[in-house]
């Protein structure tokens, strides 16, 4: 069932499973450690991600005021929100990041608190994406390649975002996993 909270906010798209959800999320780290790199999807990264709900990311709206977006960031301490069109519909717009505020508001000498998110986000038919089902490894270089932070994970509609921080904290999770293993083995522990 989704859910909006306030004009904007957190959307949370999949029901929550509070004891369950914790357990899968504990579950999920050790699978991915087993599974390596080259199995493990962005669906695996979100569902460790921390401090977030299973399926839930930050948004605004394209009306929403540059100064409103950006204070959200700041209380939230994330570099980037998806922008959805206004209206109940979850439909995505774009993405604002820090870069497009420093770069269309700041340097231009706009006034945050009457520019709007529309007027300076990333475009939907700019937006660089990926679904769930997409290796870790290819978000990567996918963001590396043009120069993003920030990616929204779509699977017909959002579910998530992801970031470089996420993906670097799967990849040592991983290589942790690996090291602990071959430890194990050469002291014997490993079966």
């Amino acid at each position: 069932m989704n859910k909006i909270f306030a004009r904007f906010g957190r959307v949370i798209s999949f029901p929550t499973m509070q004891n369950k959800e914790a357990n899968a999320i504990m579950v999920s780290q050790s699978t991915m450690q087993q599974k390596g790199l080259e199995n493990t999807k962005v669906s695996d990264v979100l569902l460790t991600k921390d401090g977030e709900e299973s399926g839930s990311w930050l948004c605004c709206r394209t009306n929403d005021t540059a100064y409103d977006a950006i204070k959200q960031m700041a209380d939230n301490n994330i570099g980037s929100l998806v922008v959805l069109k206004p209206g109940e519909n979850q439909l995505i717009a774009g993405i604002i990041t820090e870069r497009d505020y420093l770069r269309k508001v700041i340097v231009q000498d706009r006034s945050s608190k009457y520019t709007r998110v529309g007027d300076i986000m990333t475009e939907q038919s700019k937006l660089i994406t990926v679904t769930s089902d997409t290796n870790i490894l290819q978000a990567m270089q996918l963001m590396s390649e043009h120069h993003i932070r920030h990616v929204p994970v779509i699977d017909g509609k959002v579910v998530g975002m992801i970031s470089v921080a996420d993906i670097v904290k799967a990849v040592v999770e991983q290589q942790t996993g690996e090291v602990n293993q071959l430890n194990q083995f050469i002291r014997g522990d490993y079966y």
